[in-house]
């Protein structure tokens, strides 16, 4: 069942007492496992709307929940430079489960072309994730989600490689580049702290050169700090990289992590697995093989990598 604009304003309603519904619109983004809607009070204050649509994703906003509630204290206190999408009501849904509302925050959605060398965006993103990194685990522990130690998610990237390579549809030369750097024990000392899990552009917001909030919160895990970091070594510009990372390990308290970006770049490697195996678990000829071209033409780029090191050895 997909719930109408209309019947999620009326939710909000419910929710938030005393919030007088004017107008509701669709989210430019609306998500997948969600009903979603923006709702407009009397007053133009405006209100995001969520209720699940399964009740897989009813019990991931119940586990969110908790841990946005934790988000929204250190956020309050200073200790994260941006907003969280916390609860300011609930409503029971009829088949079950709960509808949530919070206040929407401002901002765009983060478009990578924007971002620069120096001080302005790109700085503020690197301290927004190093403050992440910075909360205290029990946060994420408090909430019932995942918490892994450094050998522990070294042997859950062992697994997916394993999987993936069991398809047949890896290149060889890659599955090996993989598995060299799984083997590297050196690599895989780190201090795992909170991180968001599934950070992308969609994620960030933005106002002027400030993030002013991360949202989408289901998959926040103690783990790999360089999992945050993998999508923006992998598609931003290297300067502006630079730029990020000097920020983030500026406002790092602990950052004795000399593999950060490596694992991070990785990491990013590693996301073309998932997608392939997503696409052999749904039997989806699609997805199979949007992951398959990407992975050749990974495996092509770490190729010609590897020809260029050799060149010299080479002469």
């Amino acid at each position: 069942m997909v719930r109408s604009p209309l019947a999620l304003a009326a939710l909000a309603t419910v929710a938030v007492p005393g919030l007088d519904a004017f107008d509701v619109r669709r989210p430019a983004q609306p998500g997948s496992d969600f009903d979603t809607a923006v709702v407009i009070d009397a007053h133009r204050n405006r209100w995001v709307v969520r209720a699940p649509q399964h009740a897989a994703a009813g019990a991931a906003l119940e586990a969110e929940v908790v841990l946005l509630s934790m988000l929204a204290a250190e956020s309050e206190r200073g200790k994260l430079p941006f907003g969280v999408p916390a609860p300011a009501g609930f409503a029971h849904l009829p088949e079950g489960g709960r509808a949530a509302v919070h206040a929407e925050i401002p901002g765009d959605p983060l478009r990578l072309e924007r971002l620069a060398p120096g001080p302005g965006l790109a700085a503020s993103l690197g301290r927004a994730i190093a403050a992440l990194h910075e909360l205290p685990t029990v946060i994420v522990e408090n909430a019932g989600l995942p918490a892994y130690d450094a050998g522990e998610y070294r042997q859950r990237r062992q697994a997916e490689v394993d999987e993936a390579a069991r398809t047949g549809k890896v290149p060889p030369a890659l599955l090996r580049r993989w598995e060299e750097r799984l083997e590297d024990v050196a690599m895989w000392r780190f201090r795992p702290t909170v991180v968001h899990g599934d950070l992308t552009s969609d994620r960030v917001l933005v106002q002027g050169d400030k993030v002013t909030g991360i949202l989408h919160w289901g998959d926040a895990c103690v783990a790999d700090p360089a999992d945050d970091l993998a999508w923006l070594l992998v598609a931003a510009h290297p300067d502006t990289t630079d730029s990020i990372m000097e920020a983030y390990q500026l406002r790092r308290t602990e950052l004795t992590d000399p593999h950060l970006v490596d694992r991070a770049l990785l990491a990013g490697e590693l996301a073309l697995a998932r997608w392939l195996l997503y696409g052999v678990r749904t039997q989806d000829a699609e997805i199979i093989d949007d992951a398959v071209a990407m992975l050749e033409d990974l495996d092509a780029h770490t190729h010609e990598g590897r020809d260029a090191e050799a060149e010299p050895l080479m002469a």
